[in-house]
Parts: structure tokens; C-alpha cells; sequence
């Protein structure tokens, strides 16, 4: 009854503590929100259709043992770093739409046994939540896209780079998948144990950012990497590629596995800016 006196009077007083009442309630709401309110994980329905398959001789391998498999991308899990050490998924053409998609909220990987990092480590990181598996390239169905923004695809990412480089070369994989009709892709940070950390968590910053290409089949397969410090430039992408080697060398991932052992060495070890249009 008191409350409701004070919030009728028209002194000046009672009226400004009525608003301080009001704003520390939003406050707490606000508060309460971003620090408990965690989202159900994203289910594909009936209308999202089959999978999104990755051919066997593409997978890499996983020096943690933690694959996840999504409807439309997979991962291996690096929890000391708390980010994926790879993400790969096909890109199709048939994949690059314009469809209009509504933004998830970035929510932890149910899949991932070890639990992904929450999102809230990145508040006030003063870096982006990278995508690894861009949205851009899931926007073909809500539960693709959606998926993209589970915590266990994305990577602490300078903002310069994320939105300049790092979007160029997003795009330039887009423009391969529309003139090659079908690429796979598999991207990520690396990852070692001297990198700087986020959040209560410890989520790793990479120095480098690595995005390895192909397309073909297991008898004829052409490929192309990129190797990238984690800040803006201005250079052309051809001046960040590298041969497969180096970035096995970095990571102690084995990107193509599956292959005979001459073919593999073979592809891995040159750069091939020759069979891809820039």
C-alpha cells in the first residue's frame, strides 16, 4: 500500500525513488538474463532435411578424440582450449542463399561431452565470437543456421580481422563453391598451450587462423591452404598460402588420412594457386 501511495503522489522525491526502483529491477533482469538464461539447443524439425554428408576421405583427423557431428557440419573438440581444433563441412552451391534467418542466441554444444565454453567468456574480451563454420555459408535452413552458432564453433577473433581478411576469404570459398559446384572446407585456430586466454574459462586466442579447401574425389583431388596471423591486412589472400604440410606441422592434424600415402604426400606438400580461380 505504501508503494502504491508513493507511486501516486506527485512529489519529486517519491517519484525519483519510484524510478531508481524501477531501473534497479530492470538491472536485475538484465543481469539475471545474461548470466543464467542459457537457451534449449537447436533441433532440426521435419521440414530441415537430410544431413549434410562429408565424404570419409575428407574428415581429418582429431589429436583429442572429441568428434562432434552436426546435421549440417562436424568438429573436433579441443577442450584445454575450449574451441574446436577443426571444423569441417561441405559447401555447396545449392547452400549460398539470401534466405533471411533470425540471430540465434550463441549457446553451448549439447553434443560436446565436456561442455563448450559459454558465451559469456567473450563479454568484454574485446574480441569477436568468430565464426569457424560461417553463418553466411547455413542460411539454406534454419536448423543449419542456427547450429553455426553453438559456443563450440566459434574462436576469440580480433574484430579488424574477423569482419576485413578473415570475411575475404570467407567469400572467396563462397565464390569456389558457386564456380566449382561443391567444395569442403576445414578451418580453425591454432591451437598450442602458450596462448593467451578469456574469460573464467580460459578460452584460447590463436595467433593463426588456417582454412584448408578442396574439391574432387578420392582418385582426383586438388586442394589449396591458407595460413593466417590473427589481425588485419590488406594483402591478397595468395600471399597466406601455404602447403597442407605446414599447417600439419603446426597443428599435428592429418588432414587427408583417408588417401594413399603417395597422393596425400603429394597434394599436401606444394601450394596449387595454379587450379583455383582467384
Amino acid at each position: 500500500m505504501y508503494f502504491w501511495d508513493m507511486f501516486r503522489s506527485k512529489s519529486p522525491r517519491n517519484q525519483k525513488l519510484i524510478y531508481a526502483i524501477f531501473a534497479l529491477l530492470l538491472f536485475g533482469l538484465v543481469w539475471a538474463f545474461d548470466n543464467f538464461y542459457t537457451p534449449d539447443p537447436y533441433g532440426a524439425s521435419d521440414g530441415d532435411g537430410p544431413m549434410t554428408v562429408i565424404p570419409r576421405f575428407y574428415i581429418p583427423s582429431s589429436t583429442t578424440g572429441a568428434i562432434v557431428e552436426h546435421q549440417h557440419y562436424m568438429l573436433s573438440y579441443s577442450e584445454p582450449h575450449e574451441q574446436a581444433e577443426w571444423v569441417a563441412y561441405m559447401l555447396n552451391k545449392a547452400h549460398l542463399t539470401s534466405d533471411k534467418r533470425k540471430r540465434p542466441y550463441f549457446i553451448e554444444d549439447p553434443i560436446v561431452r565436456s561442455k563448450s565454453a559459454d558465451w559469456r567468456n567473450y563479454k568484454g574480451s574485446g574480441y569477436d565470437r568468430g565464426h569457424l563454420c560461417p553463418a553466411g555459408d547455413r542460411r539454406f535452413s534454419e536448423q543449419a543456421y542456427n547450429e553455426t552458432f553453438y559456443t563450440s564453433n566459434i574462436s576469440p577473433q580480433d574484430r579488424a580481422f574477423n569482419a576485413g581478411v578473415w570475411n575475404r576469404l570467407e567469400i572467396q570459398v563462397r565464390q569456389w563453391a558457386t564456380i566449382y559446384g561443391s567444395v569442403f572446407v576445414a578451418t580453425g585456430g591454432v591451437l598450442d598451450d602458450r596462448l593467451t586466454v578469456i574469460g573464467e574459462e580460459d578460452v584460447a586466442v590463436p595467433r593463426f587462423y588456417y582454412k584448408i579447401v578442396a574439391r574432387g574425389d578420392a582418385k582426383h583431388m586438388t586442394l589449396i591452404a591458407f595460413l593466417l596471423p590473427g589481425r588485419e591486412s590488406k594483402q591478397s589472400l595468395s600471399q597466406f598460402l601455404v602447403p597442407v604440410d605446414v599447417i600439419e606441422e603446426m597443428t599435428g592434424i592429418d588432414f587427408f588420412q583417408e588417401l594413399p600415402d603417395d597422393m596425400e604426400a603429394k597434394l599436401e606438400s606444394v601450394k596449387h594457386p595454379d587450379e583455383w580461380e582467384f
